[in-house]
């Protein structure tokens, strides 16, 4: 399948949610998908509650593999380079936009502080849920949100 192909099917899949409750919580009105529900969970959980132990407890499968250079894989690694990272931060810092989920792949899109001042950044994390809903791999791609730009468009 093409990248373009597999992109419009993300996007129409997100689109059509196929879990019949709704979402609550941090992923209310952005998913119904039940995985899509897990990734922003996962997420407000490490990032906002800074309960990242917890969330990898509730959330992640056994054989976690991280592709994020800056965080080691395995899920005692992640845990113990996670904890310092978050626990510095400043309150709240991942404001989810949209979560776009097909199958055993979610790609959440996130507007993110991690200092209190300045325009943040733009973050889709990505991930591969097993069949039980466990998080087993992680993608990320982190873009600067600049002070000005070219067009009147924002990035989320």
């Amino acid at each position: 399948m093409s990248p373009f192909k597999f992109s419009l099917a993300l996007l129409v899949a997100g689109a059509l949610p196929f879990a019949p409750a709704m979402a609550q919580g941090p992923a209310a009105g952005l998913t119904e998908n039940p995985n899509g529900i897990a990734a922003v969970e996962f997420l407000d959980t490490i990032f906002n509650q800074k309960k990242v132990a917890e969330a990898f407890a509730s959330y992640v499968g056994d054989d976690y593999i991280q592709h994020n250079p800056t965080v080691p894989s395995g899920i005692e690694a992640a845990v113990q380079g996670l904890s310092g990272f978050v626990g510095s931060g400043p309150a709240n810092p991942y404001d989810f936009k949209r979560v776009i989920a097909e199958g055993d792949l979610v790609a959440v899109h996130s507007h993110v502080h991690l200092v209190p001042e300045g325009p943040g950044f733009a973050v889709v994390d990505m991930f591969r849920v097993d069949e039980n809903g466990k998080i087993v791999e992680h993608w990320d791609v982190v873009q600067a949100v600049p002070e000005t730009a070219a067009n009147d468009n924002t990035m989320f």
